[in-house]
């Protein structure tokens, strides 16, 4: 488990769902701006940054090659890096086959899981949040045929200005992908995700829940003073996760 001791005029920033390149680069670079332009603002008292993943719309990494574009938000981010901010990065639906350029270009690990964190002695939990509860059984189909060996070994072999379309053209037209029906809010006893975190409150405690992929801003309490966050997303909230000494917020950009 990664520890973090937050300084008193420190904080630590979480942020999920740009999905830039959607639903093309033109109406999309606006939004790649307006986050480039938070980062710019937050790395001025960030003690670390994670970032839940759907950063982008479609990512696919061939072994010499990634998807063109995004170089405002990369440079960015190796900025704030090479600055000494450590950045973690969980993959989402919508970049599951990023694979190792992260680490090796911007020196920022990726998180294919959950993982576990201790931020001034509060445990968080931490994920992208897709394919988790006892929901959600159509896109859990769809993720196992494309994180399946055999499907990327295939994929990779497609020229990447083919490949990279297809992706692109899936991400946005498949509903499953997309997570379009995530987006409106099904009341706090169908929540998936919070019936998942109530779930793992029976084996351990956690204080805070900060997962993405919902679209929504949410602020939910859990049994055991515990909370479920979620981040919203930067297509229509612009919302983003802000915890300093030992409170967690939701604040819009």
């Amino acid at each position: 488990m990664v520890s973090i001791n937050i300084p008193d005029n420190k904080k630590v920033y979480f942020a999920s769902d740009q999905h830039l390149g959607a639903p093309t680069a033109e109406k999309s670079f606006p939004r790649e701006q307006k986050f480039v332009k938070w980062l710019n603002i937050v790395k001025e008292d960030a003690e670390a940054i994670f970032l839940l993943g759907d950063l982008f719309d479609f990512w696919f990494e061939y072994k010499t090659v990634v998807p063109k574009g995004f170089v405002r938000v990369l440079g960015k981010l190796a900025e704030i890096r090479d600055s000494g901010i450590p950045i973690y990065f969980f993959v989402g639906n919508h970049d599951l086959w990023m694979k190792d350029y992260f680490q090796k270009e911007l020196n920022i690990p990726v998180y294919h899981k959950p993982q576990e964190f201790k931020l001034n002695g509060k445990t968080f939990l931490i994920g992208h949040g897709d394919g988790l509860g006892p929901h959600d059984k159509g896109y859990k189909r769809m993720k196992k045929v494309f994180t399946f060996p055999l499907f990327q070994w295939m994929f990779k072999w497609l020229h990447p200005d083919l490949g990279v379309r297809l992706g692109q053209y899936m991400s946005v037209k498949n509903k499953l992908i997309s997570g379009d029906d995530d987006a409106k809010f099904l009341g706090e006893e169908n929540e998936w995700l919070v019936q998942y975190c109530k779930r793992k409150l029976e084996t351990k405690d956690y204080d805070f829940f900060i997962f993405g992929h919902r679209h929504l801003p949410l602020n939910i309490d859990l049994p055991k003073n515990s909370k479920y966050i979620n981040l919203g997303d930067w297509i229509k909230y612009f919302t983003y996760g802000v915890f300093e000494d030992q409170t967690m917020e939701l604040k819009e950009f």
